[in-house]
């Protein structure tokens, strides 16, 4: 995973143009998109974390925040646009789906070592009853709903 991942300088040549000039923030001077691209590559093609970035890309935050702000401009989609233009290959069928993108359990939502629930007594008060046994006479009420709300009261003590 430390191997650079970069682009040559012939393929910077093409890329630099598409990316926004970035200006110094509180003071400092901005640094070259070079490295930040190059770092975003890296991430692209090893699929690693971004805390995972070597040091030889900048520090992971200012690469990552370069990346967020590019996305949320547009920045990627008009690289590409250009970019295809430029080979004057037909875009149309271009198609991104879950054969091609995966995510890993932990981004999904699921846990490991899924267990049943146990239910809490909670649980067993939202079960009962809601009428009032003494407003329904004796002999309306089901004997098998009486065993069955006795047991889940006595489960729950």
């Amino acid at each position: 995973m430390n191997e650079r991942i970069g682009v040559s300088d012939e393929e910077w040549s093409i890329i630099e143009p598409l990316l926004p000039a970035e200006r110094g923030r509180w003071g400092r001077p901005s640094q070259d998109n070079r490295p930040y691209f190059e770092g975003m590559l890296w991430i692209a093609r090893t699929g690693a974390q971004w805390r995972h970035l070597p040091d030889v890309y900048g520090k992971w935050n200012s690469v990552f925040r370069r990346y967020r702000r590019w996305v949320e401009t547009g920045v990627f989609d008009a690289m590409l646009e250009t970019l295809s233009d430029l080979v004057g290959r037909d875009r149309r069928a271009d198609m991104v789906d879950s054969t091609i993108i995966r995510a890993h359990h932990c981004a999904v939502g699921i846990k490991r070592g899924l267990r049943a629930r146990k239910h809490s007594g909670a649980h067993v008060v939202g079960l009962q009853r809601k009428s009032m046994p003494a407003a329904t006479p004796e002999a309306a009420r089901s004997a098998s709903h009486s065993r069955r709300a006795s047991r889940m009261i006595r489960k729950a003590s």
